[in-house]
Parts: structure tokens; sequence; C-alpha cells
């Protein structure tokens, strides 16, 4: 005969008891009580003390503080810090004004205009030649205002005209004066440079380079910069002078201060009649 006190089939069979004896959490401060009554305050002394615990602990350890500028700390030899257009062993420059950096910065903070080398001779109203090839970079420029440095625009560079450098103090009491320009930008001349416009390695052509086959400026090469050097200075792009702001206008590059500007829809900013230099941004 089947026990009559036995659970029915199918059935949920009763849960289990509580333990006795084990403590019940408390409402007040978490903590496990038998009664459930709050935990004792700590005495009135403890808290004036006890704030002062964190500089008791760390008044003994070493300091790590950095005695900038004084002693500036050395960055990463891959440190993305301020850009640099370099040249060839000669003088000559890298950048062929193919504007592929202007075209890969996300913050659209890289201007270049390119320009046709010109061997005609610079009496006859020849312009120059700043790099091996075809084109140069007349006018590029840098908006630190804009710039990220990410490093997308040194990667797009097919010639390893631009690489940044471990320069990371950039900071100016003046926004327009963080709009680096080509003089700026352009590496210091070497031993065995000259500075461009100045004609080629004799019997060398544009690879030649790139292969490493040109170590330095020729004799030839120095007695044409000597002989043609008021000519010369004459054609390089001036230094550059920061325009003041005009309400948030951007003046494109070669603008000179005090021309009138004039609104151009097709680029959105203030533009001169002129060739333009960015006061606000660049623009690719």
């Amino acid at each position: 005969m089947a026990d009559a006190t036995a659970a029915p089939t199918g059935s949920t069979p009763p849960a289990p008891r509580r333990p006795q004896g084990r403590p019940v959490p408390s409402a007040g401060d978490g903590r496990g009580s038998a009664s459930g009554a709050a935990a004792e305050p700590a005495p009135k002394w403890y808290a004036p003390v006890g704030g002062f615990g964190v500089t008791f602990a760390t008044q003994f350890r070493k300091v790590l503080t950095e005695e900038y500028p004084e002693k500036p700390r050395a960055t990463a030899p891959r440190f993305h810090g301020r850009h640099q257009l370099n040249r060839h062993p000669d003088g000559l420059e890298k950048c062929i004004g193919c504007e592929l950096c202007a075209w890969a910065c996300p913050a659209d903070a890289i201007l270049v205009e390119g320009a046709s080398n010109d061997d005609t001779p610079i009496g006859e109203g020849g312009t120059g030649r700043f790099s091996p090839g075809e084109r140069f970079g007349r006018v590029y420029q840098i908006n630190y205002l804009r710039c990220i440095f990410c490093g997308l625009c040194i990667e797009a560079c097919p010639t390893r005209a631009l690489t940044m450098t471990n320069d990371y103090e950039l900071a100016d009491d003046n926004r327009a004066d963080l709009i680096f320009t080509k003089d700026m930008l352009l590496a210091p001349l070497q031993q065995g440079m000259l500075p461009s416009p100045h004609p080629m390695v004799e019997g060398m052509e544009e690879r030649d380079y790139y292969l490493g086959k040109v170590s330095t400026a020729t004799a030839q090469q120095r007695e044409w910069a000597q002989e043609h050097e008021a000519e010369a200075e004459s054609i390089r792009p001036e230094k550059y002078v920061a325009p003041p702001l005009r309400g948030g206008a951007r003046l494109r590059a070669g603008a000179k201060i005090g021309q009138p500007a004039v609104h151009d829809e097709s680029h959105g900013a203030a533009q001169t009649s002129s060739t333009s230099r960015p006061a606000e941004g660049g623009s690719r």
C-alpha cells in the first residue's frame, strides 16, 4: 500500500530550507550581521587624520615630475610630430606636387599646388628647376589647427618627400601662425646640398635620384648656383607672413595682405583674384 504522505506523481518537490544560524545581510551597511544592527561608527578623530592617508603614503616615494621644458622628455623613434619636406642629396626637393597627401588627409589640413619645372635660362624668363622630373610643389601648406597627426599623408607620398619629425612643440598664441608654409617645412640644407632652384646632375635622370646614384652637389651645379645666385633668389618662394584672420574666412595661397577678398562659391571660402593662401584652413 502506497504511503499517504508521499508527494503526488509529477508535483514539484519542496524548496530546501535555509540552514539555521547563518547571518542575514543587514540593510544598513551590506555586511553580514546576525542581529541586523548597523556597524559601530568610526571615532571622531579618524576623519581629519584619515584624509591625509594618501599624502602620508606617497610623500616618501620617488618624485616622477618631468622638468619640462628645461629637460624635455625623449620621444619614441617613430613619434608623429611636425612634418618635414625632404631634399635630395644635391639639394633639389623631393616633392613633385602630386597632391596625394592632400587627398589622403582626413582633416583637410594640407594644401598643395604643383607647377612644372622649367630649364629655360632664368634670364630669358624661365622659372627654374626645383626638383628632378617634370613637376614640383610650388605651394605647400599644413594647417596645424586641423592636423590630427595620423600619418596618412606620409603613407600616401610616393617619393618619401613628406615625413614626420620628433618635434611636438607647436603651441602658439596666434591661430594664423599655425599655418606652416613650404619655407617653414623644408628640411634645412645639409653638407653638400645647394638651395633650389638649380639644374640636375649632368647625365642623370629622375629615376637615378631615387636609385641613390646622386650623393652630393657636383662642381658644375655649384658653379651654376654662384653665377645665378641673384636670379635664383628672385624666383624662390617668398617668406610667409601670416595675414590677420578676416571673420573666419580663409585666404587661399598667394593672397596679398590688404587685398580685398571676394567670395568664391566653388571653394566655399573667401578668395582673392590671384592664387591664394589659406589663413584658416587648407583646401584640396
